[in-house]
């Protein structure tokens, strides 16, 4: 389960996909299976989740990873057989910009679910 919480001693890469909107049912299925295939088998990761824009240009994943090493093992994985014909299908419909962050506040809302 993805955490959002201060000092939670975890990295968050997030990707953001620029997409054609005809090709943004696909990039999130391509995302959805390697994820499901090969990157959750990787040493660290923890989870990931995925979001489309409304109009239809963009798809973000938000990856959690115990740490930067580890996320730097799964980058090394990206040219590993298995996991290249992902990579090439992803690259010919979609540029993407990835970034490691780390969650240094959160504010919940009064009308967050479960809150009464």
């Amino acid at each position: 389960m993805t955490t959002i919480a201060e000092n939670a001693d975890l990295v968050t890469l997030i990707n953001v996909f620029t997409v054609e909107p005809s090709n943004q049912q696909e990039l999130l299925d391509l995302l959805a299976r390697a994820t499901d295939t090969s990157v959750r088998h990787v040493p660290g990761f923890i989870s990931a989740a995925l979001h489309r824009s409304v109009d239809g240009t963009r798809v973000t994943m938000y990856a959690q990873w115990k740490s930067a090493e580890h996320y730097r093992h799964y980058q090394s994985m990206l040219s590993d057989p298995a996991a290249a014909p992902y990579v090439e299908q992803v690259l010919a419909i979609a540029r993407f910009e990835p970034g490691m962050y780390e969650v240094v506040k959160v504010v919940a809302g009064p009308n967050k679910p479960g809150a009464d």
